[in-house]
């Protein structure tokens, strides 16, 4: 899902009074799972072609987690990608994907550049837990089936 446009910053802070980049702080939501907010921290610069690839991601329960919103998401090892934004005209972009960790009954959610910048791809890890919400029950169930 590709959220251009939106208006979801929470937060902007400058790096200095020397130079145009901020620290800018999103807020998005699971667009399936939602039930879960996600804050993403990121560099942007207003006078270059690309952003820096450094993020960082916190993501909470700030609602109800149903198990109608985890019977739809995707439970492959890759998971899926739920937030997608670009950070430079040449093909990089950070991504945010959701994995289903079902033997621990948690959402992962991992934060990413596309692009290698300094011999590495920078990225953030958070998880959400499922421990007593109502998509517990439905992956004791699942689990018991399998």
């Amino acid at each position: 899902m590709v959220l251009v446009g939106c208006s979801d910053d929470v937060g902007k802070v400058s790096l200095g009074l020397f130079t145009t980049k901020d620290v800018v702080i999103n807020a998005k939501q699971d667009p399936i799972v939602t039930g879960v907010t996600c804050h993403i921290s990121h560099v942007e610069a207003d006078l270059d072609f690309s952003d820096p690839s450094d993020m960082s991601i916190a993501c909470r329960q700030t609602g109800e987690i149903s198990a109608k919103a985890l019977a739809k998401i995707d439970r492959s090892k890759n998971g899926e990608v739920v937030f997608k934004e670009s950070k430079s005209i040449l093909f990089k972009s950070l991504k945010v994907r959701r994995i289903y960790d079902a033997e621990n009954k948690t959402l992962i959610y991992l934060s990413y550049s596309t692009k290698e910048s300094s011999g590495s791809h920078h990225h953030s890890l958070s998880t959400v837990p499922l421990y007593n919400t109502k998509a517990w029950q439905w992956a004791l169930a699942q689990e018991l089936n399998n």
